[in-house]
């Protein structure tokens, strides 16, 4: 459980990113109310300030209680945020997202849940954008409450309760769909068909308590035109039209929504004043969804000049999800360096970039695998931090979000986390988490 501090905390850095300026800067004092969890104060040091506290621990003074937290000769920055994640999931190379929905049970995948929790936290993210529980319903309010509460240690979450597709749009496919006979399958999305429709699946969303609303613009939704083999033994379809990840046809995206709906789904998340996310990865839906005036694009992998031009024009937040890509299609040649050239073109497009690799599909506490793969794209490193700080928080909606984060400045939670290691060396230093604190609460105190 946390450490928690009665009276005004004083923490000392030598070197502190400021995803703002995009640089680091020098001797930088936070002083912190842990009545608030926010930053009251930042200043500039002088040079006669205390010299390094003994193990470079918290210390506790006598007076009224102060509390002085030496980072200095780590590297700090505001704890990370993860823009994409499913807390609820574990990663498809143990076992697939399939059996996971449909057979694990309640109780595991809610202590799964807690286990992630922990370790995002650990690993230095302090935030989690979570779209979607696949299969759980509203189950993510009710985690996210828990976190809220103290109950389980955990990023603080904004959750999407169930995504909104259209009718058999997002949904668990099986040959074996006779009434009563084989297993059932769990609800995944929550249906919505036509302008009045679509509004009202907003409207459950948000009543369900969601804090962002999530819509399949597009989805593979035609599997079982060519099923693929999807248990033990299962014999292959014969002669199968190609499945190559941009041109193949065996089971391409396909359009779940029309333009008047995706506008209609936006305008009522907005008259509520709730971000909104759009999982698009054809270019059409990648323009529709832009159109539309979601907050942010997830995946969006086929390189398109049309659809980066589509997020440029309208503001859209872009959350490529590269690792995700990297486990499924690192082999194909060509494919996944068409990707990072993409995020690369949307990134100097002028298109914000957020930090997100669907997490869940592959480990959490592995977040930074997603931060890697931005850097081997192009984006320079102060870019790379940016979009998994400042850039996280507007991803979650920005001040729609009721705190501000991803920055450390007078009134923004304090979300601190340091490492050992030079980042405009090493930005694997991100693996060597050394101290997190969340909303002015220490969770990891690795200093002595």
């Amino acid at each position: 459980m946390p450490q928690k501090f009665k009276g005004e905390i004083t923490v000392l850095t030598s070197s502190l990113f400021d995803p703002k300026q995009k640089c680091f800067i020098s001797n930088i004092s936070l002083v912190i109310d842990p009545s608030t969890g926010l930053i009251a104060k930042v200043y500039k040091r002088d040079n006669d300030e205390p010299a390094a506290l003994p193990n470079g621990t918290a210390a506790a003074t006598p007076e009224a209680h102060k509390t002085t937290i030496d980072l200095r000769g780590l590297t700090v920055l505001p704890g990370l945020v993860d823009s994409h994640t499913h807390i609820f999931l574990h990663p498809n190379l143990e076992t697939s997202s399939l059996y996971q929905m449909r057979d694990e049970s309640v109780v595991e995948r809610v202590v799964r849940a807690t286990n992630h929790a922990r370790a995002a936290l650990a690993a230095g993210y302090t935030t989690y954008r979570d779209l979607g529980t696949e299969g759980l319903r509203d189950a993510d309010a009710n985690f996210r409450d828990a976190v809220n509460r103290g109950l389980v240690p955990g990023p603080r979450m904004f959750v999407a309760t169930e995504c909104i597709a259209s009718s058999a749009g997002y949904e668990l496919r099986r040959e074996n769909s006779l009434p009563g006979v084989g297993p059932c399958n769990p609800r995944i999305s929550d249906p919505a068909d036509g302008v009045d429709g679509a509004r009202a699946a907003v409207r459950r969303r948000l009543g369900a308590g969601a804090d962002i609303v999530k819509f399949y613009a597009d989805y593979r939704k035609r599997s079982l035109r060519f099923p693929p083999p999807s248990w033990p033994g299962a014999p292959e379809i014969m002669f199968p039209p190609s499945s190559h990840p941009f041109t193949g046809q065996r089971n391409p995206n396909a359009l779940l929504f029309t333009q008047e709906e995706m506008d209609a789904m936006v305008a009522e998340a907005l008259d509520s004043r709730a971000p909104v996310s759009a999982h698009a990865q054809s270019p059409e839906a990648v323009i529709m969804a832009a159109r539309a005036g979601v907050t942010t694009i997830e995946h969006g992998y086929m390189p398109s000049k049309e659809a980066v031009r589509a997020m440029a024009d309208h503001g859209t937040i872009f959350v490529p999800t590269l690792t995700v890509y990297e486990d499924w299609y690192g082999d194909v040649p060509g494919v996944f360096d068409a990707i990072l050239a993409h995020t690369r073109a949307a990134f100097e497009a002028g298109v914000r970039v957020a930090a997100g690799g669907d997490t869940g599909a592959f480990a959490h506490g592995d977040n930074a695998r997603e931060l890697d793969l931005l850097a081997r794209a192009g984006l320079p490193l102060p870019d790379v931090l940016r979009a998994a700080t400042l850039h996280g928080w507007e991803a979650c909606g920005g001040d729609l979000c009721g705190r501000r984060f991803g920055c450390l400045e007078e009134g923004y939670a304090a979300d601190i986390i340091a490492v050992d290691g030079d980042f405009e060396k090493d930005l694997g230093a991100l693996r060597n988490v050394k101290f997190v604190m969340k909303d002015g609460m220490v969770y990891k105190d690795d200093l002595a």
